[in-house]
Formats: structure tokens, sequence, C-alpha cells
């Protein structure tokens, strides 16, 4: 929000950042009886869970995630802006990932966490999978408006995990809703399936997501 009010005076920020471990929801999850109950069962596990304004559902954070939010003024209709919106950052991240040899387009995935059509996925076998999510929401002010673009990309964290982090608070809400992990994939798998038989070392993941920071902050400068 400090963000956003920035952008509501003129000024535009762009952050890469990383977060604790930990569960994010839209506001919107309050309509289930069993929230309370769930995020305490979340918290005990180790995942204190955050509500935030924007729609979507829940998405896991942690390390092995990096998140790229954009602030910045915006004039025009927010109907007529937000498809521009989400294509420009689908844009920076897709030109960051074409830099390591990974082809990502946005598509809706099936079975994916908080999935939508602005997600970005890629290939895999001639079936798609999520490597990043995508939101925003906006601001006005008395004579001005503002939106913030987020992204979330899956870099070295897995999958599978990620997966069943958000099914488990599903599951403790009784929504009914449940992710397939083979709807999902990361930067690191995507290097990996580009050269099969390679074994990355342990120490790489820190490199692959060092990389990963370092292109996608070349995209937003060009």
């Amino acid at each position: 929000m400090q963000w956003l009010d920035a952008a509501l005076e003129g000024h535009a920020t762009a952050a890469l950042w990383t977060g604790q471990p930990g569960l994010v929801a839209p506001m919107s999850y309050r309509r289930h009886a069993n929230l309370e109950a769930a995020c305490a069962e979340s918290k005990a596990r180790g995942l204190p869970v955050r509500l935030r304004r924007s729609g979507g559902g829940v998405v896991p954070q942690g390390p092995g995630i990096l998140n790229v939010t954009l602030a910045y003024p915006c004039s025009g209709a927010v109907g007529d802006m937000a498809e521009r919106v989400y294509c420009h950052l689908c844009q920076v991240l897709t030109n960051a990932l074409a830099g390591m040899g990974v082809s990502a387009i946005p598509s809706s995935v099936r079975g994916s966490f908080c999935d939508g059509r602005f997600n970005l996925a890629v290939n895999h076998k001639g079936g798609m999978r999520k490597i990043a999510g995508t939101a925003q929401y906006w601001r006005r002010g008395k004579s001005s408006q503002a939106v913030l673009a987020h992204a979330l990309l899956i870099v070295t964290a897995d999958p599978v995990q990620l997966s069943a982090q958000a099914n488990q608070f599903e599951a403790a809400l009784e929504s009914g809703r449940k992710y397939d992990a083979d709807a999902l994939t990361s930067v690191a798998q995507c290097c990996s399936n580009a050269q099969p038989g390679l074994s990355l070392p342990r120490e790489s993941s820190f490199n692959i997501f060092t990389a990963v920071r370092q292109r996608v902050a070349t995209s937003l400068i060009h």
C-alpha cells in the first residue's frame, strides 16, 4: 500500500523480493467458515497465512520463489488498461526467461493453484505447466490512479511441495479445491529438462536464483 501511495504521487517502484515460508490468500476466502481454524493449523505447520487485496486463490511463498512487484501511475479506464498491465508484466518475465533458454507464454493451466489466463506457462511433453502467476490491484486518489502489478515466479522451489502446501490449506477450509503438482514447473526443472541427464549440483540452486533475479532486473531496465 505504501508503494501505491507513492505511485499516486507520481513515483514508480520496481521490487524483486523473496518472502518467508507461508501462504497468501485473497480476502474473498473470508467466506469460508473454517478460515480461522485453517489459518491456525497452517501456522502450526510453519506456514502463517496472510490475506491480500487482489483476487484469485491461495499461493505459497518462501525460498526458491522470486516475487516481482511493480507499482506505478496509470491513466485510462481500468477496464481498458488491465490487460495491458498484465501483458507488460508477462513480457518482462518472458524476456528474462528467454535469456535462460526457457520459452514461456501467458496461459491458464488447469489444476494449478491460483489459475488465471495471465499465468506464464511452459510446454512440457505436450502439456502446459505453470511457472509463474500474476495479479494486479488498482487504487484511485483524488486526481490520479495507480496500479500494483505482481508476479510470483517459481525458480528453485519444489512444485510438489508447493502444491501440497496449498492442498493442505484448502482441505482444512473444506473448499473442495485440489491442485495438481504436475500442473507446475520451475525454472530449475526447465533448465534440467533442456539438458537431459544433467545433474545440477546442490550449490547451483542459489546460482540459478541469482541468475534469474539478474535477468529479470535487466528486463525491467530495458
